[in-house]
């Protein structure tokens, strides 16, 4: 059996907040980091993964979409990963005598290396036919392969078996916020990561497989269609293109709510029939970037928006929270961070579906006016009290 050993006390840092970082290694080496809140009932040690080690699936390949230049990574291990199992086998809870979960103890946030990647854990060091740099990926031709390197990591934002984000109290937040900073910084450092995406899938409308409160980081060996884009926009309309959006925006009857650090606002051409965009109010290009203070505002301010979501029904809201920031070596004077977050419900019981116009031409059909989302939206979170727990 293949016991790791518990990260010695030089490994364990104390980060903004006063959250606590713990790492540590899985049974089959993947990295688990532990993020105590800085009001932990938790002591400092943490038990020991006793699974028996087992072989990781390798590494995916990319084939190369020569009609639209897009990468397509083919990762056929994730056809394995758990769906919607009891409370019993969740495998994002802490391990018990009948659950041989990912996480062996109890935490309050813990992340760690996905078993099943769609990136990695192959790194372009040590891959075959590992990408190249960008002007690689961008070079034409049929038939184009290359390893899907990277890393992926799930972060769970707490052990209970269910809930989101909004569920989690002020201080857990600002615990996810420290550790979805900590780990932007780190996976930017690796090498052949070109980009790194945090990002949370909320409601089985959305396709959810575990109902346990968690979110995912993906560091990709490329830049992103969606940024692609975005950088091409950014050349045409200029290099202050975000703050003219946050200042247009700012002076519109869209804004949600506001702080000192962030606004929230419903954009002019949204897409969904739910969508807000939360921009910072200075240029940051990702969350590493940004100050403790704009951190302990986001915190709140985050919960409110996300609980607004859901008091729009007597359900809650399947949402997609997309954490856009900017590549690790390019457009970091002109990417700003940003949140997109969207769902596809229309009505209470009525969801967007992309049909012909949207999955096959990207031509998109706005269900409901931005402005009257936006109304509604702003009643929503004026309703949620203000988070102070």
């Amino acid at each position: 059996m293949n016991i790791p050993e518990f990260g010695t006390a030089a490994d364990v840092q104390t980060l903004g907040a006063g959250v606590v970082k713990r790492p540590t290694r899985l049974a089959d080496g993947r990295e688990l980091i532990y993020y105590d809140d800085p009001d932990t009932t938790l002591g400092p040690e943490r038990g020991i993964d006793v699974r028996e080690a087992s072989v990781r699936p390798a590494t995916a390949t990319m084939r190369r979409d020569v009609l639209t230049g897009d990468w397509i990574s083919v990762a056929a291990a994730r056809q394995n990963r758990a769906f919607l199992p009891p409370a019993e086998l969740d495998p994002l809870a802490p391990q018990t005598p009948t659950n041989p979960s990912e996480i062996p103890s109890r935490y309050d946030v813990a992340v760690f290396e996905n078993k099943s990647p769609s990136f990695g854990p192959a790194l372009t060091p040590t891959a075959d036919d590992a990408p190249q740099g960008l002007d690689d990926l961008a070079a034409p031709g049929l038939g184009r392969t290359r390893t899907s390197v990277g890393r992926c990591e799930v972060v769970c934002f707490s052990p209970e078996h269910e809930g989101s984000f909004g569920t989690q109290t002020r201080t857990r937040a600002r615990t996810v916020i420290e550790a979805w900073a900590d780990r932007t910084a780190f996976l930017s450092t690796l090498p052949g990561v070109e980009q790194v995406f945090p990002f949370e899938n909320r409601g089985e409308a959305i396709g959810v497989t575990l109902a346990h409160p968690h979110g995912q980081i993906y560091s990709y060996p490329y830049i992103t269609p969606r940024t692609t884009a975005l950088l091409a926009s950014i050349e045409r309309e200029g290099s202050d293109l975000f703050e003219r959006i946050l200042d247009f925006e700012r002076a519109s009857d869209r804004v949600i709510l506001s702080g000192e650090h962030w606004t929230a606002f419903v954009p002019f051409a949204a897409r969904w029939p739910l969508e807000v965009h939360l921009l910072p109010h200075r240029h940051v290009p990702d969350l590493a970037e940004t100050t403790d203070a704009e951190r302990d505002e986001l915190a709140p301010l985050y919960l409110r928006l996300l609980r607004g979501l859901d008091a729009l029904y007597d359900s809650p809201t399947p949402y997609i929270a997309a954490w856009h920031q900017a590549p690790v070596h390019v457009g970091r004077d002109a990417v700003r961070l940003h949140l997109q977050l969207t769902s596809p419900r229309r009505a209470v019981d009525k969801l967007k579906f992309l049909a012909g116009s949207e999955s096959a031409m990207g031509a998109w059909i706005g269900d409901v006016p931005p402005e009257s989302a936006a109304a509604r939206l702003r009643d929503a979170v004026a309703s949620i009290p203000e988070v102070l727990a």
